[in-house]
């Protein structure tokens, strides 16, 4: 069976929901024949490993181990759903002393195992500030770390699309911008919903001003509805996207979806979180959302959300102030 590539991927927190279920799609979407499964967790990763084994995949490379040094060995690309998930009651932002600590060791691991590899994708939450913790400790570029934000902006595909009682290839360019939590921005502007501008809509009858604010909480709530309804937090819907930004950086498909990604412009300082970006080999690559007056007042809200988030990480000690960042990792300005 032919790949795209030989590249070693290695999947971080592979006993967990959303790592078992990054496990199988990177391999039913043939990326790669050398995946790795990591997870401190010896017993279930043996269980995600062999659960993979009995589907009987061709071709396949599989390894697993819970020793750090073996999994990031000659590592390529990283994908990591390593931190603890979010439960019921729980804001992303609840998460954020815990897996900031995640976040640290698993830049430090990859500066010290695999300083050559090539992309690396955070999932964990609050994943803007854990993909910055990462990106620091790491060494790397900023073009090589990313987080997903992209499912904010799928979750409000979903909801117009059923809304308008259409099907989702419907809704085109769908976005939401800046900080993947509770104070995200969500826009309307860029949206077209069966070729016609959503801003054109919102404020009518198909859709009076009302709804529109209802659909906005609902995507904001998304992972809370999830919680709420499964008992647990999101886990296919990561994992799928999350694999599909790793096969963008392995220079396939183009990422349809905005992604995390470093900040530290005229605008947003030293920060990170969802752009209009573009993933190729060659990275991130990201440019400034444009839209309404409200919608950019919504952005820089999110923003200052997360530099306070961002500065929480500085005072616990996590991260050193932002004027000594250059000396942690010389690829940040």
């Amino acid at each position: 069976m032919d790949f795209p590539t030989n590249d070693k991927l290695v999947i971080v927190g592979a006993a967990g929901m959303i790592g078992s279920n990054m496990a199988q799609t990177a391999i039913m979407m043939h990326l790669t024949p050398n995946i790795c499964l990591y997870d401190p967790y010896a017993p279930g990763l043996e269980g995600v490993a062999e659960e993979m084994f009995h589907c009987g995949f061709e071709g396949l490379n599989l390894t697993y181990t819970s020793d750090i040094a073996e999994a990031f060995k000659d590592a390529k690309y990283i994908v990591s759903s390593g931190g603890a998930a979010r439960k019921a009651g729980m804001t992303r932002e609840d998460l954020l002393k815990g897996n900031a600590g995640v976040a640290e060791e698993l830049g430090k691991n990859i500066r010290k195992y695999c300083p050559d590899v090539k992309h690396v994708v955070v999932v964990f939450n609050p994943a803007d500030i854990t993909g910055l913790i990462t990106l620091l400790y790491s060494g790397l570029k900023p073009s090589q770390v990313s987080t997903l934000a992209a499912l904010d902006s799928t979750r409000l595909r979903s909801e117009l699309a059923k809304y308008f009682n259409i099907k989702a290839d419907e809704i085109e360019n769908s976005r939401t911008y800046g900080g993947h939590g509770e104070q995200m921005a969500v826009y309307a502007s860029t949206t077209l919903v069966n070729g016609k501008p959503l801003t054109e809509i919102i404020g009518t009858e198909t859709l009076p001003e009302k709804d529109w604010e209802d659909i906005k909480v609902r995507v904001i709530q998304g992972g809370k509805n999830i919680i709420d309804l499964r008992g647990r937090s999101s886990f296919q819907s990561p994992a799928y996207l999350s694999i599909e930004m790793v096969a963008a950086a392995m220079g396939g498909a183009p990422f349809r979806w905005p992604v995390g990604t470093y900040v530290n412009d005229d605008r947003f300082s030293h920060i990170m979180m969802a752009m209009e970006t573009v993933v190729t080999k060659d990275g991130v690559k990201s440019s400034e959302p444009k839209g309404t007056p409200e919608e950019q007042k919504a952005l820089e809200e999110s923003y200052k959300h997360l530099c306070a988030l961002r500065d929480e990480v500085i005072a616990m000690g996590v991260l050193p102030p932002i004027d000594k960042w250059h000396e942690l990792n010389p690829n940040i300005d």
